[in-house]
């Protein structure tokens, strides 16, 4: 098939194709892996409080145990640098092996270390949190081969008409997720209290903290397995891309045969055959990622989506990690002595799911509905702007905030921020990645942009745990040096935020456009300088 546009009629079926049942189908078993990630991440830090208090309880002290700062680093953070890492590696691989290929593995691997996390045992409070650091590193290592993948999957899928809410709607399981977690935290929490009641830490520390409570904490990490296990039989079923197929392994007639079967359409093998167009013979000429091509048509566009996806997982991170923290602060839970270990875990895990029932899970699925409509680019530069508006009015005042009978007006201004990151650059972020770029290069951009930004979510996470500190040393938590307090650390983020907002310029608009168009498959190689 000659002709200047040879590469982009290649796919018009699928740009072309009616929303079906395949798409939707499509969208529950690559959105579980989202769910899973969500699930797992957010859950340690609503257990980490619990997990303190059964292992690092000091005798005769006045306050329960918590976990030293630097096993609350490494429990924190080492699903992270796994999923950082599983970004990178399983990007490079689906671009080299095919996006089907490497699939499976990453929601294995997210099976297998779920369940191992709650069997972490030792003979000591060490070794089982070595145990369990080891194990959260290799689940996030398949959290992270996740993101390219289902990103991928789903932008190659889709028809250009409803794309960004099909991928949008992927990541928007992670809303579900965090609420699963909170509701299986509350549940599991809900019926130890009633079989197991213990009295509040100042009556009886020992008896506060009921030796089951060591099984809470394990069931809550396990469940996290269940959804992934649920879709692994219809994740293997799915078929390689077709654009994976034609672009990328050139195989024309597999392609076709995979369209026409997915979307119950007739293809000809001639639609999906892949050629340069006559007179052209740089076209198709593939170039790398280190290449001076790659660097001419994409270098700002890949600068874009890794710094803004950085910027916004410093400010959103530092502040979902540590709700806990934030809510104890201000009063909204009461002191951690005058509750039991599970009362404890029951009043965090309500307040974490008051908050994304009313600010994360709406903002989710606004995107969903008007991504095709308003655009990435003003979704984002939105988001970052009202992100910031809304840190500043915490910041500003935060004296007023935290004095009596004002609680609930601080907790509606922090769920504002949660609403405009996930109606914003928490979905944009991870839409635009998988639009732009090359097919033979999409999942490795995708990994490089997502792992950027957990090199956000790391410094957020840890940043943020020494930065919130009080700056008088007799208040920091135990273990801590003093910090810069919790307001000035609102200033940081919004700071955070603003930047974000600027480079966002750099990133493109793909509303309407095919991925063809948007990566400039068909554009000539200019000559190396």
């Amino acid at each position: 098939m000659a002709g200047g546009q040879s590469n982009v009629h290649v796919l018009s079926a699928l740009d072309g194709a009616k929303t079906q049942w395949y798409h939707f189908t499509a969208i529950v078993v690559a959105g579980m892996g989202f769910f899973t990630d969500a699930y797992d991440l957010f859950c340690i830090s609503l257990v980490t409080k619990l997990i303190g208090r059964v292992y690092y309880t000091v005798d005769g002290s006045p306050n329960p145990g918590t976990l030293p700062p630097h096993v609350s680093a490494a429990v924190n953070g080492v699903a992270f640098v796994g999923t950082l890492s599983g970004q990178l590696f399983f990007g490079w691989l689906g671009d080299r092996v095919g996006r089907k290929s490497v699939y499976g593995i990453t929601l294995l691997l997210m099976i297998v270390c779920s369940v191992a996390s709650g069997l972490s045992f030792g003979h000591s409070p060490a070794g089982v949190m070595a145990t369990l650091c080891f194990f959260r590193f290799w689940l996030g290592f398949g959290i992270g081969g996740d993101y390219p993948l289902s990103a991928t999957i789903m932008s190659e899928y889709a028809n250009k008409r409803t794309r960004g809410a099909f991928i949008a709607a992927v990541f928007a399981m992670q809303g579900f997720g965090i609420l699963a977690g909170g509701a299986v935290a509350i549940g599991v929490a809900s019926v130890f209290r009633s079989r197991f009641p213990a009295p509040p830490y100042t009556a009886d520390p020992a008896a506060s903290t009921p030796a089951q409570a060591d099984l809470v904490w394990r069931i809550i990490l396990m469940l996290g397995a269940a959804p992934a296990a649920l879709t692994f039989y219809w994740r293997m079923k799915m078929p390689e891309t077709a654009r994976y197929t034609a672009l990328v392994a050139r195989n024309a007639e597999r392609a076709a045969a995979d369209m026409s079967r997915v979307l119950r359409v007739e293809i000809a093998k001639e639609q999906a055959e892949v050629a340069a167009p006559a007179g052209c013979p740089k076209c198709s000429r593939p170039f790398g990622l280190f290449s001076w091509e790659f660097a001419r048509r994409h270098g700002a566009h890949l600068v874009g989506t890794a710094s803004t996806w950085l910027l916004l997982d410093i400010a959103y991170y530092s502040q979902n990690l540590f709700q806990k923290d934030i809510f104890s602060a201000i009063g909204w839970i009461p002191a951690a002595r005058t509750m039991s270990a599970l009362d404890e875990l029951f009043h965090i895990a309500r307040a974490q799911t008051l908050i994304a029932l009313c600010g994360t899970v709406p903002g989710y699925w606004f995107t969903v509905a008007l991504i095709d409509v308003v655009g990435r680019f003003g979704i984002q530069l939105a988001g970052f702007l009202m992100m910031t508006a809304f840190m500043l009015g915490l910041a500003f005042p935060y004296e007023h905030w935290t004095a009596p009978g004002n609680q609930t007006g601080f907790v509606v201004m922090y769920a504002f921020t949660f609403f405009f990151a996930n109606f914003g650059p928490n979905a944009t972020t991870f839409i635009v990645p998988a639009e732009i770029y090359p097919a033979r290069l999409r999942a490795t951009c995708h990994g490089i942009s997502a792992a950027a930004g957990k090199v956000g979510a790391i410094i957020g996470s840890f940043g943020f745990l020494y930065l919130a500190q009080s700056p008088d040393p007799a208040k920091t938590a135990r273990g801590y040096p003093p910090g810069i307090g919790v307001q000035k650390s609102l200033f940081v983020l919004a700071g955070c935020c603003s930047a974000g907002f600027v480079l966002t310029f750099l990133v493109p608009e793909p509303k309407g456009k095919s991925l063809e168009e948007m990566s400039r498959e068909n554009e000539t190689a200019a000559a190396e300088p």
